[in-house]
């Protein structure tokens, strides 16, 4: 499928848009690419906050663990590792970045909306760690994001429950900051950014490094837990299962094994 990133400057604003049609699924390379433009606004003395932004209905689907046969396969851990080592990469940042969230944000894909430091959604929003309903475990460092951004409880919930949350709990919860109409989306992203990049860019940077002081290292520990477990459940019944239900649109019959 083809990845397109694409950059755009405003005053000391850089927007980041990202497409890899038509779920916007996760792999290694959109999420390495993503981190690559990061990793260029940070050496940008110009660029004090970044916009993330995704094309088309979906912000991101997750991992497209159905019809990807890199994550399908006897070595699709192996991709699932490459994910995590890029997507740790997004934490390690140095500026702030705001996220324009619309349709689903699901597992890997909520992963990377948690990424940012701040949050703003359409009502068309749709977020859910559905890794349970697959037989699977939380990746890409949820384990440790949701908890730190809802509480322990909700977390909970989320996880074992695997359902969605719908944008006004996601407001009600701070698992989003701002809710606003899809045709206000872009331009609210970038007003939160540009009202963040109007003040001083050390100051910026200083303070984000205290807020965000061992958030990587604590992503990158859970990221390594995640992926042990998901490498002993993708060898069971019940993730095929799971899979097979979620790609066939019915119910799951687990069989514990």
């Amino acid at each position: 499928m083809t990845i397109r990133i694409t950059t755009h400057k405003t005053a000391h604003v850089s927007e980041i848009r990202f497409s890899r049609p038509p779920h916007n699924f996760a792999s290694p390379e959109l999420i390495g690419q993503i981190a690559d433009a990061l990793a260029a606004n940070d050496v940008d003395p110009d660029i004090r906050c970044s916009v993330l932004i995704a094309d088309g209905k979906s912000f991101c689907a997750g991992a497209d663990l159905a019809g990807d046969t890199s994550l399908t396969g006897g070595d699709g851990m192996d991709t699932v590792g490459q994910l995590y080592r890029q997507a740790v990469r997004l934490f390690h940042r140095k500026k702030p970045m705001i996220a324009a969230i619309q349709g689903a944000a699901v597992g890997a894909g909520l992963g990377l909306a948690l990424s940012a430091d701040f949050r703003v959604a359409s009502p068309e929003a749709r977020f859910a760690a559905n890794f349970t309903r697959l037989g699977f475990y939380p990746g890409f460092g949820l384990t440790h994001t949701i908890p730190r951004l809802v509480g322990a409880q909700r977390a909970a919930w989320m996880m074992l429950s695997s359902a969605r949350v719908k944008p006004e709990m996601a407001l009600e919860w701070g698992l989003i900051d701002r809710l606003t109409q899809a045709d206000d989306l872009a331009q609210e992203a970038h007003r939160m950014a540009t009202e963040i990049a109007d003040n001083a860019p050390l100051a910026l940077m200083a303070v984000r490094a205290t807020i965000a002081e061992g958030l990587a290292d604590a992503v990158e520990s859970a990221m390594q837990r995640e992926h042990a477990q998901q490498t002993i459940l993708k060898a069971t019944d019940d993730y095929k299962e799971g899979v097979a239900s979620v790609f066939e649109r019915r119910e799951a019959h687990f069989v514990n094994r």
